[in-house]
């Protein structure tokens, strides 16, 4: 009746007038989105498909090149004002603001997450990250620069130059640390960035940035520091950090964090100084005599770069398909040149 010549749209005065005399039991927060969508179009009509995608939960490519084009400005106040949350979902709007920098992809998030899964996998790696840490720890009995122990370096999950053809040594470092402020910092930046981007972005994402990371800063030192060795998850750690902070910059205007330039200094500085400055005082100048080279700091050199290049790529849009995206191809084909690269690299130069 309201569309007889079945075109699939309606005009919004329409709809919202259905709405009322019907009282039909809709989201608020995803009438307001389709009511977002009709301002975007320059003929403000409501679209069937795009009311069947929200109340179904799902984004067509048109929903979201109409979200992309559209004004962008919802009818209600934004999602901070929102009063009566639970714990739980004051977390989750506080994810929301941290990482995404569009008011409309926030409500999007906010209404649409769920519980399951949860963000296992940053929680799983810190979690075996402790368990291998203490286990070395009592068997050595020795808690700060572990790597001086001459037991320590014969484990076999610690990168070794020596052992380079023990291909899962080139991941497995990772779970290794030099002592106790090493695993604090790591394990600090993982569940305070890593959760978070988990939470947003899903594991898969997360997953294949932090793994990226922790393989360039293996096949990294390598290269370019053939005889230390190498132990932490610096790599995989710099790989989320300088992703999430160069999406905070390049959406600085967007982002709603409170004290963001305080918190952008103070992240910089607790992230980038002490694990990088501790690792290449131990590197050049260790505190004491050892029979056998200090691990390397490339890792997080590393690391960082794959986290501006690739992750910038991988965070831009929480839901946009990465297959879409001419610039994360290039990038991929680039970092799979490196891989290649360094493969042949660790079997014909020694």
């Amino acid at each position: 009746q309201l569309d007889p010549e079945n075109t699939g749209f309606i005009r919004v005065e329409t709809f919202a007038s259905l709405v009322h005399s019907h009282e039909l039991p809709l989201d608020p927060a995803k009438l307001d989105m389709l009511v977002a969508l009709a301002q975007g179009n320059d003929e403000g009509q409501v679209c069937y498909q795009e009311l069947v995608d929200l109340i179904s939960s799902k984004r067509s490519s048109s929903f979201k090149r109409a979200i992309a084009n559209g004004q962008r400005a919802l009818p209600r106040d934004v999602l901070l004002d929102e009063t009566g949350l639970g714990f739980y979902k004051r977390f989750v709007r506080y994810v929301a603001y941290e990482i995404l920098p569009c008011e409309m992809d926030r409500r999007w998030y906010f209404y649409q997450h769920r519980t399951c899964p949860p963000p296992v996998f940053m929680a799983a790696v810190t979690l075996t990250q402790i368990i291998v840490f203490l286990c070395y720890g009592a068997r050595l009995n020795k808690w700060v620069l572990q790597t001086y122990h001459p037991e320590y370096m014969k484990s076999p999950l610690v990168y070794h130059p020596g052992h380079r053809a023990r291909a899962w040594r080139f991941l497995t470092y990772m779970f290794m640390h030099v002592g106790l402020e090493q695993l604090g910092f790591n394990a600090l930046l993982q569940l305070m960035i890593g959760v978070p981007l988990e939470m947003v972005h899903g594991i898969l994402r997360i997953s294949f940035l932090y793994l990226a990371g922790v393989l360039a800063g293996s096949l990294t030192v390598s290269i370019t520091d053939m005889r230390a060795p190498l132990v932490g998850g610096s790599g995989g750690v710099y790989a989320l950090c300088s992703a999430h902070l160069a999406n905070v910059v390049m959406n600085w205007a967007g982002m709603r964090c409170p004290y963001k330039l305080l918190r952008m200094v103070l992240a910089l500085v607790c992230s980038e100084y002490p694990p990088l400055g501790r690792a290449v005082w131990l590197r050049f100048a260790p505190p004491l005599p050892a029979s056998g080279p200090q691990p390397s700091f490339m890792a997080h050199l590393a690391g960082a770069i794959v986290g501006i290049s690739m992750g910038l790529t991988i965070l831009r849009s929480y839901e946009e398909s990465l297959q879409d995206q001419c610039g994360w191809w290039v990038l991929l084909l680039s970092y799979g040149t490196f891989l290649l690269f360094a493969v042949f690299w660790n079997i014909f130069a020694y």
